[in-house]
């Protein structure tokens, strides 16, 4: 009890920009989905996110062999040989990642300081969220293995390493592969989450202008901060190698998302309003 406060000062401490993320995801998420879902989802996702790392680093599966390098055991939180902030990541990682595909998927309607995607019931359990979050979420660790693999070079320090040398700097194709599966069942166990019906808006839920884009911008949070990181090492191939295969997909998404703005049916808001009654959307009925 003696070492607990002090190792659960050391894990914020030591990983401030992991924290910062997941307060991003809480004020994205909770006026999203509320409060009650939002903590579900944290714990589910995380017992997901730790589970596919014990493992792996104990059987070689999902991810293929890797072990932890256990220096930072005494000063932060590790839990059964894992360190608790990098299961915690893959919570806000796969929340930005699905919230960013709903953006995609969904109709959008702007008006003077805001903007809603018309995200219903059918889209957000939808199997084509389900894939794109999925994907979304392992394209990031595309990004995201390669430095944090450099630790030793930046402020994550040397925490964990390959059994063997793998193609992409260093990382093994199964890594991905691994990333792909565990994605499929973050996103899926936050559209089973999401899914009850409820009469009334949950608790937490509020109508925050532009809510609809914070998700995304986590997500290219996340992404600007590791390529950033990459450069700031001196890795400029890896560096550009991550922002090229980001370049195109971002130029669509943006492009697209601009061409469907107030684009939608009347059928789609009216669908979208019936859904979440609570949204912003549904108080300028009139201008639809």
């Amino acid at each position: 009890m003696n070492e607990f406060f002090p190792i659960t000062i050391g894990t914020v401490a030591m990983r401030p920009y992991v924290f910062a993320f997941f307060a991003a995801f809480l004020l994205a998420c909770v006026p999203h989905v509320g409060w009650k879902r939002t903590l579900t989802f944290t714990v589910a996702g995380y017992l997901i996110a730790f589970g596919s790392e014990w493992l792996s680093i104990n059987t070689g599966f999902p991810y293929g062999w890797y072990y932890y390098i256990e220096t930072t055991k005494s000063s932060e939180l590790w839990v059964a040989g894992v360190p608790f902030f990098d299961s915690l990541s893959y919570v806000f990682l796969a929340y930005c990642s699905y919230s960013t595909a709903l953006l995609i998927l969904s109709p959008l309607k702007a008006w003077r300081w805001n903007l809603v995607t018309l995200e219903t019931r059918r889209i957000r359990r939808s199997l084509p969220a389900l894939i794109l979050g999925a994907f979304l979420q392992t394209f990031l660790d595309i990004v995201i293995d390669p430095v944090a693999l450099q630790g030793r070079r930046w402020f994550l320090g040397q925490i964990y390493g390959y059994g063997s040398n793998g193609i992409h700097f260093g990382v093994p194709l199964s890594n991905y592969a691994g990333w792909l599966l565990t994605s499929f069942c973050l996103v899926g166990a936050f559209q089973l989450i999401d899914a009850r019906k409820v009469a009334d808006t949950p608790a937490g839920v509020r109508n925050i202008p532009f809510h609809s884009l914070l998700g995304p911008l986590l997500y290219l949070s996340v992404l600007v901060f590791n390529i950033s990181i990459t450069f700031w090492i001196g890795e400029r191939f890896m560096a550009l190698c991550s922002t090229l295969t980001y370049t195109l997909p971002l130029l669509m998404v943006t492009l697209l998302a601009v061409q469907r703005v107030n684009h939608h049916t009347k059928d789609e808001f009216g669908e979208h309003v019936r859904d979440y009654p609570w949204s912003p959307a549904a108080h300028v009925r009139k201008d639809v």
